[in-house]
């Protein structure tokens, strides 16, 4: 048996509805829903949670899947919010048991003191910014990825605990420019490439 956590960080906040994210979780929760051996949890952030239940969801999780709009090019206040009361919460609780360094010589190793390895984790995050704000020259990112650029700390984030990255997805161009079918049904090719992967994967370890 597997166990995934999927994190919605959709919400309702100015313009933004949180809908998009949340047709995406449940394209997630379809997915997993028709593999066996596979369960399943969700927090959906906006609908408000206990951070010390959502400590034992990651310790519980062999995969965690984020579901998050990008507001100003960072994660948005609500996941912010959530991230800094859950993890702070995993403290030598299964999460994290210090920044990994020694005080006989604090220079190194910092990062090294996560307790979820073994764990991975996977990222999708939607943008009103269109791919080739990403990719062209003299675009707005400087041809430096989602992954590289506005969320490498993110990502930094995760390596900190221990989680191991899976191929992310990102969803461009969602406000003036969106194909919802088109863009639901890369993901969940996208979703099929990823996980056939790891539990063939899982199976040979087996």
């Amino acid at each position: 048996m597997k166990n995934v956590l999927i994190i919605n960080a959709g919400q309702n906040f100015g313009h933004s509805g949180g809908r998009y994210n949340q047709t995406v979780t449940e394209q997630t929760m379809e997915f997993f829903k028709n593999q066996d051996g596979i369960n399943v949890q969700v927090t959906h952030i906006a609908e408000g949670y206990d951070k010390d239940q959502e400590v034992e969801k990651f310790v519980w999780a062999d995969y965690i899947i984020y579901h998050t709009p990008v507001w100003w090019f960072q994660l948005p206040n609500g996941f912010k919010k959530y991230i800094d009361e859950v993890f702070t919460a995993g403290h030598a609780k299964g999460i994290y048991h210090s920044d990994g360094r020694d005080a006989s010589n604090p220079s190194i190793n910092y990062g090294t003191g996560g307790m979820m390895h073994g764990r991975k984790y996977m990222l999708t995050t939607s943008w009103n910014a269109p791919a080739t704000a990403f990719t062209l020259p003299g675009e707005f990112f400087d041809q430096k990825s989602v992954d590289e650029g506005a969320m490498f700390g993110f990502h930094r984030m995760n390596a900190f605990t221990g989680l191991e990255p899976l191929k992310s997805f990102h969803f461009h161009d969602v406000e003036k420019n969106a194909n919802v079918e088109r863009d639901i049904k890369k993901y969940a090719e996208h979703l099929e490439e990823v996980f056939n992967e790891e539990f063939k994967q899982t199976e040979i370890e087996l």
